[in-house]
């Protein structure tokens, strides 16, 4: 028993001795995944700042799970893609804190009166956020991110009438906005599988099959890096538009997470 001990005791030495050494030499510490009972992320689902409307959907939206999976910490920078009424970049601008940095990005073109002036009203309560107005497929800001975040939108970027640029090129432009090592986190509201990508406005669904966003991600430089199922819905038959008043707020939801190799 004794022979035991020394030997298991040995183990976690030569263990902390290989962690020091491979922090001397410059490699990164094993990376600690991000839970949804994260304090920072129950701080920011708590935020008092947070409207009624917002909390209102936090039953359908599960705010702390989507965080968490998008690997949310404070001090990162995040730009929120199609940011909205501002929904998830209070919940961003929370919980990445004083320290960190949100971009609600907008393209420069249209859609002012709707979304700009809901974006204004979030950078007036958190500092941290700043919006950026930029074409959705020539993505840039003044620094690295660590996280880029669309949510129900990406469907969008395929339907002529809005005219929202390439969403291609969008990831391509995504990739090179993030740091090494950075997340491309995806949500949308899931297609038939193998439909086609919507491209009439006036017909459109406003969904998109969760395959052809993979691929086309992926064929930007990104590497898979996982999927979560908690906005699934097994009784959405993926056929009704995601307006319908019978389905509205209870899509079924693909999330995806890739990541920039670095």
């Amino acid at each position: 028993m004794k022979q035991l001990f020394i030997a298991a005791a040995a183990a976690l030495t030569l263990a902390a001795c290989d962690v020091r050494e491979s922090l001397l030499v410059g490699e990164a510490a094993p990376a600690v995944e991000v839970t949804a009972d994260a304090p920072h992320i129950l701080a920011a689902v708590a935020d008092s700042r947070r409207p009624a409307e917002d909390t209102q959907r936090d039953a359908n939206r599960h705010p702390a799970e989507t965080l968490a999976f998008a690997q949310i910490e404070p001090g990162d920078r995040v730009a929120d893609i199609f940011p909205g009424g501002g929904y998830w970049t209070r919940l961003f601008a929370a919980a990445v804190g004083e320290e960190g940095r949100v971009y609600p990005t907008i393209r420069p073109e249209g859609v002012s009166g709707e979304y700009e002036n809901p974006v204004l009203a979030v950078a007036a309560q958190y500092p941290n956020a700043t919006m950026a107005r930029v074409p959705y497929d020539q993505l840039a800001f003044p620094e690295p991110l660590d996280v880029i975040f669309t949510a129900q939108n990406y469907h969008d970027m395929g339907l002529a009438a809005y005219n929202l640029g390439d969403r291609n090129a969008m990831n391509r432009a995504a990739f090179a906005a993030l740091k090494p090592g950075g997340l491309y986190v995806i949500i949308d509201h899931a297609a038939v599988d193998g439909a086609a990508v919507e491209t009439d406005a006036e017909s459109a669904l406003h969904r998109i099959d969760q395959a052809t966003v993979r691929r086309e991600v992926e064929a930007a430089g990104f590497v898979f890096d996982g999927e979560t199922n908690f906005l699934r819905n097994p009784q959405d038959t993926r056929t009704a538009n995601v307006f319908d008043p019978s389905i509205r707020g209870r899509t079924d939801q693909f999330v995806m997470r890739f990541r920039k190799p670095g």
